[in-house]
Parts: structure tokens; sequence; C-alpha cells
């Protein structure tokens, strides 16, 4: 296995960045996971893109896709074609002051990879007390300040759930630590829309495109009477809900979700870049 950083290849235990880079010191940095299959990525011009989208949000130069797409296939080429790995893009502003000024020195790219165990069938969920703010600046971008991310996730576990939830400033279902949510109520397929302050997954796009579904809000208050709900990211693909707070569901999966894991590894498995 190798390490990519700024455009060379390392060994592990030699792949260091400066302990002044940004993305250490302030979490300025933005960052994709990118699922591998037997040593292809999958979705990979998809994540590229939003990769661009997250570092123009956070006004940082625009990254290298040429550049990082071949670290990616380097990054593989010298790593075990597991089952099912993880690529991990972390994109920084680079060396800086100890502040919030940011340095001259430009941005630290690094790409790595390792194997993703599979997740379990079903997920149960819990929902967390504190709200995603939907009018935030880095609302939508996909930064590594994820410290909101893993005490939200510490909580959830504590309760017995494998994912956590949070919803929004409104008083509506937004999503999760790293996953995006539908749910089906009333026979429809519904996921939070984008001004409901979640990440634009891209298992969401891909599952809204291939399955359908409608883009609605939907109160934390009635997330758990809903007839069937899903978790949808990278790594999980679409994974059913089995609970919520402990109320179990009616059936995980229900024939709403069973049909869109089908679509979807039907789908996924006929391109690699779809």
């Amino acid at each position: 296995m190798k390490v990519w950083i700024n455009g060379e290849l390392h060994e592990p235990e030699r792949a260091v960045v400066s302990a002044l880079d940004h993305g250490l010191l302030v979490g300025d940095g933005v960052f994709e996971t990118i699922k591998a299959v037997r040593g292809e990525p999958f979705a990979l011009t998809r994540h590229l893109d939003r990769l661009a989208v997250s570092a123009a949000g956070l006004g940082l130069p625009e990254p290298d896709a040429d550049a990082l797409r071949e670290a990616v296939h380097q990054v593989l080429a010298a790593s075990p074609a597991w089952p099912l790995g993880r690529i991990r893009i972390t994109y920084t502003s680079g060396p800086g002051p100890l502040g919030s000024d940011r340095g001259p020195d430009g941005p630290t790219a690094t790409v790595i990879a390792a194997e993703q165990p599979p997740f379990p069938p079903t997920a149960d969920v819990a929902v967390v007390p504190w709200p995603r703010n939907e009018r935030g600046a880095v609302t939508g971008l996909k930064t590594i300040s994820y410290a909101e991310n893993a005490l939200a996730l510490a909580h959830a576990k504590r309760r017995g759930g494998g994912e956590a939830i949070f919803g929004n400033l409104a008083g509506n279902l937004c999503e999760g630590t790293g996953t995006n949510v539908f749910v089906v109520r009333d026979g429809r397929l519904l996921t939070p829309p984008l001004a409901a302050g979640c990440l634009a997954g891209v298992t969401r796009a891909l599952v809204l495109e291939w399955y359908g579904g409608e883009e609605a809000d939907l109160p934390l208050a009635e997330f758990t009477g809903v007839e069937e709900a899903f978790l949808t990211s990278t790594t999980r693909d679409v994974q059913p809900i089995r609970a919520i707070d402990g109320v179990l569901l009616p059936a995980a999966p229900g024939p709403v979700t069973r049909k869109a894991m089908e679509i979807f590894a039907a789908r996924s498995a006929e391109r690699n870049d779809p």
C-alpha cells in the first residue's frame, strides 16, 4: 500500500504532512471518500466534481482533477484488490500560521486507500439533539471539520445506533453523519432537499436518477412513523433502517427499499463511472 502526497507516492510510515498544515490546525479543507470494488474506483468523476465544488465553497484553488484521478489509480495499483475498498482524497489549504489566516505555500493533497469492512445488512439509527444549520457558511460542503459528526456518532452508539441522524433548524429531517436518508411515507419515496442542509451525496443522486423519488421536507417528529427508511452513502450503497430511536419499522427492507437496493446493485455493476 502507498500514500500519495502532492504528486509523490510514499510508504505509509514515511507519508507525512506539515504539523502547520491548516487541515490539522483549523480543519481548513475538504475531502471525498470513494468506493473501490476489486481495485476499481466507483463514480470517480462525480466525486472529483463534488470535491471541486467543496473546494470552491471554501475559496481554495481548484483541485487538479487529472492529477487526483491518476493518484487514485496509482494508490489502488499499489494496494491489494480488496473486494471492497475505501479511497480517501483530502485537500487542504496547506501550511499556514497558527490562526485562521491562510499561508502562501498552496494546498496539500493526499490520497490513501484501505479495505472497507462490509456494513451490517440493516442499520439502527438514533436522532441526536443537535440540529444542522441549513444556513451555515459551509452547509453542503464536504469539509474535514468533522468534530460535530464524531460527537453525534458517539452519542448514537451509546444508544445502540450505528448511525446518528440530524434534524435541521427548521425542525425537519436532514441527514446522517456520513449518510443521506430516504423514507417511504404513504407509498412515496422521499429524501430531504439540499436546501434542508444535507450533503449532495453521490449515492443519493444515483438513487434518485436510477430509481426515482421526490425531494421533500419531513418533520423530524414524524421520522419514527414512516413505513420504510434507508441510508445511502458511498460505502453503504443502500442500507435499510431497522429501527429509529429503538422504534422498529414495519419492515427492513420493505418493498420500496428492496427495489431500490436491487436497482442500485444492478446499475452500479454495469459501469464503474456512471
